[in-house]
């Protein structure tokens, strides 16, 4: 039995499930680096999902899908910096505040639009595909693990790279880190911090925009209410765990997919699914109790820093 139960399937499925949080949590590492914790990665998801299952209905076409639910996070992300950057909002409870606003949207837009209850399903909703990068012909266990996943899951492991370079290796990086670390030294070198701040929540909807389309049109192929279900908190958990750097992120991710795997697995062992589903979130909560115990002082120490940080842009 636990060959069946730890076999390649269920590898494939946890990277399949660590796509969005991926996705997502790089969002959430983009404004961390400007010295802001995203807390409406959920909410940003789910209008995501939801945009983009409609437009992939209504057009028939899962790229304009995947558009619009890019469109619609970006959307919550600068409406988002409006409030955190210009109104001087408090960066929580806007975050929430949106979450709660995008959770209740969506369903009143599925009933009015759909005229629908609980989920949407149709025949005309058009996913993404699943694509092969070249290891088809090539046998063994690690070809059949990397082989054959939605393209997102291939642009999730590049911008892992790509934000390794941005963030460390480029003058743009160092001004999205200064924006977060040292905002009135940059302001002294004439580079606006409410800019790169407004872009670093632009980054951000933007990736957020692609884990929620690839949930609703790359894992699945429908809407259904409350389908985020926690993975934009479990985002920003990773995003915490790995504090900001995108391969810790990218490994935390991996570890709440596997977790979030297991957990489906864990219902076909006749396990109560009510304990089964738990598990992703227990494990999500050990993680970060475990980084963060032996780091209390300085976890203090940096809420304090960022108060500070927010009181000098202000």
């Amino acid at each position: 039995m636990l060959g069946n139960f730890l076999s390649l399937a269920l590898v494939r499925a946890s990277i399949r499930m660590a796509t969005p949080l991926t996705l997502a949590a790089l969002g959430g590492t983009v404004t961390m680096q400007a010295g802001i914790l995203n807390i409406a990665l959920e909410g940003m998801m789910l209008a995501a999902a939801f945009f983009a299952v409609a437009a992939s209905h209504f057009f028939a076409n899962a790229w304009l899908g995947l558009l619009a639910g890019v469109v619609a996070a970006t959307l919550i992300g600068l409406l988002y910096a409006f409030f955190v950057v210009d109104l001087k909002g408090d960066t929580f409870v806007i975050g929430i505040a949106l979450n709660i606003f995008a959770a209740g949207g969506t369903v009143y837009l599925l009933r009015s639009m759909f005229g629908v209850k609980g989920a949407f399903v149709s025949d005309r909703i058009r996913t993404l595909p699943d694509i092969s990068i070249g290891l088809a012909n090539v046998s063994g266990p690690i070809a059949e693990v990397l082989d054959g996943y939605s393209i997102l899951t291939y642009v999730s492991w590049a911008l892992v790279l790509a934000f390794s370079i941005l963030f460390y290796r480029t003058a743009f990086g160092l001004r999205l880190r200064a924006a977060g670390e040292h905002p009135v030294a940059l302001e002294t070198v004439g580079v606006s911090t409410r800019r790169m701040r407004y872009l670093a929540y632009l980054g951000s909807g933007i990736l957020c925009g692609l884990g929620g389309a690839h949930l609703s049109l790359g894992y699945l192929n429908q809407f259904a209410e409350n389908m985020v279900a926690g993975r934009g908190f479990i985002a920003l958990a990773a995003t915490i765990f790995g504090q900001g750097r995108p391969l810790p992120v990218f490994l935390a991710c991996v570890l709440f997919g596997a977790a979030d795997s297991v957990a489906i697995r864990f219902q076909s062992l006749g396990i109560p699914p009510q304990f089964a589903l738990m598990t992703p979130y227990v494990v999500t909560t050990l993680a970060l109790w475990l980084v963060s115990r032996p780091r209390a002082p300085r976890v203090k120490e940096a809420t304090a820093h960022m108060s500070t940080k927010e009181a000098d842009a202000a």
